[in-house]
């Protein structure tokens, strides 16, 4: 990897974990020279990765006056929250039961995640392969699109969801397992209980108020 890489993928990296960190209510601006000061980069890989979160839907370029980090209100939350929970219910119990190849894929994942437990852009990077693999599996192309243009609001979701409360990465694994737990036994209620329990968890933890702050240097 080039010096320029390594430097692009450290402000990325940067980035997108204090993005994750950012009170939802009310918008952020940041510049380009805050971001290379934090993380001892050139403003050209900054000016790069910032260009690769805006393509991802976290930010929002405006000219003339920095990086734009829009709030997420908590009619946003609940409505994603419930478009997650009606597209995935309905994979895990067409998924059910689930052959051994990709029970197999479930498990290599929350093994990822369990090793990125304290690297959370990591982390949430494999949950959300988690889960995008159990709504692929379903066969509905159509869905799993829809799916997938939600994912920009479940990032910055999913990183604040397990910034917030200790231990809910722990707790994000648990709730993983319980769902496997349900495909390997061929139970579609019992998948999808451990599902709706897995979001629905998630969902009060989204809920709860900001409080302090939360960034690269925890």
């Amino acid at each position: 990897m080039s010096r320029k890489d390594s430097a692009q993928d450290v402000a990325y990296r940067w980035l997108k974990q204090h993005i994750g960190g950012l009170p939802r209510h009310g918008g952020t601006f940041l510049t380009e020279a805050e971001v290379a000061e934090a993380t001892g980069t050139s403003r050209t890989p900054v000016r790069e990765a910032l260009l690769r979160l805006e393509s991802e839907g976290l930010l929002q370029i405006v000219p003339k006056k920095g990086v734009f980090v829009p709030p997420i209100s908590d009619a946003q939350v609940e409505a994603v929250m419930q478009a997650r929970a009606l597209v995935e219910d309905w994979a895990v119990r067409r998924v059910t039961p689930s052959s051994e190849e990709f029970l197999a894929e479930l498990e290599r994942l929350v093994a990822e995640q369990e090793a990125a437990i304290e690297d959370p852009v990591a982390f949430i990077d494999a949950d959300r392969a988690f889960h995008r693999a159990i709504v692929r599996q379903a066969g509905n192309p159509v869905l799993a699109e829809f799916y997938e243009s939600l994912r920009d609001r479940q990032v910055r979701m999913g990183l604040r969801a397990v910034a917030k409360v200790k231990n809910r990465a722990e707790t994000v694994l648990t709730e993983h397992r319980a769902i496997i737990v349900g495909l390997r036994d061929s139970s579609p209620a019992e998948a999808g209980e451990a599902l709706a329990t897995h979001l629905s968890s998630t969902l009060a933890v989204l809920r709860l108020p900001d409080v302090g702050s939360w960034g690269p240097e925890r």
